[in-house]
């Protein structure tokens, strides 16, 4: 064998070795109560996301870390590159941090919807009507910022989901921002008062898919893609069993 040829095959099996998708995936997550969708309470991640990335993890023969971080240290990590994957992502979030980054997305792994509750039959009947919006710290009410710029509508923030329900069926403020089903499983499964609040679709919403997200490992990406629709039957009841798209997407 040339000398020629054996350097060719040498980097030929270096490009397969780069190719090789990794055995351990590394996901970095929100630290933060998100059930339906997620949640990382006393060292465990749980709700639809990690069954549905256990799922593939099983299928795939991988290993998952799931890394969980605040928000901010989350961005700052997976453009970084201290983390593989991050979820949830979107490329509209957090834009010019993504300059220069080249990203994998997924296909959509859920369908997201923030919007505004108000108590139902109450006094609140069109967006106008909306003095005082109620929100969770740290969360923006995007598809309101004009109204809240100009003076029309003042914010009051609560420390959790929970707190902001119940301002709102107090009276305390006229409607709630937050993600519909994070509210619907908070008046499910936490209040046991569904229904009490009604999400107006009709009202200023923002909407959103959550994707899978890599810089490091594009075929892994692609690869779990194919896997959401090899898989659709399976996933579309996963999200039925967890209710992430409760009120998002008709059944």
């Amino acid at each position: 064998m040339s000398h020629r040829l054996v350097v060719f095959s040498l980097a030929f099996l270096s490009g397969l070795a780069a190719a090789t998708p990794p055995k351990d995936l590394v996901i970095g997550v929100e630290n933060q109560p998100y059930l339906p969708a997620f949640s990382y309470e006393n060292g465990e991640y749980r709700g639809f996301a990690r069954e549905l990335f256990d799922a593939y993890a099983k299928d795939r023969g991988y290993r998952v870390e799931y890394r969980a971080l605040p928000v901010p240290r989350l961005y700052a990590s997976f453009f970084d590159g201290q983390v593989d994957f991050k979820f949830p992502d979107n490329p509209n979030w957090k834009g010019e941090q993504r300059s220069g980054h080249k990203i994998a997305y997924s296909d959509p792994v859920m369908a997201s919807v923030d919007g505004v509750f108000v108590v139902a039959g109450g006094k609140i009947r069109q967006a106008d009507d909306v003095r005082v919006l109620g929100t969770v710290s740290g969360f923006t009410p995007w598809a309101w910022s004009e109204r809240i710029k100009s003076g029309k509508v003042a914010v009051s923030e609560n420390t959790g989901f929970d707190a902001l329900i119940r301002q709102t069926l107090a009276g305390r403020v006229d409607g709630a921002y937050a993600n519909v089903a994070v509210v619907n499983y908070q008046l499910e499964q936490v209040l046991h008062k569904p229904g009490a609040l009604q999400f107006r679709s009709d009202f200023p919403a923002s909407r959103n898919d959550y994707h899978l997200a890599s810089i490091r490992h594009p075929e892994v990406v692609r690869d779990f893609s194919h896997w959401l629709k090899q898989n659709r039957a399976a996933v579309a009841t996963l999200k039925k069993k967890h209710g992430v798209e409760k009120g998002v997407v008709s059944d």
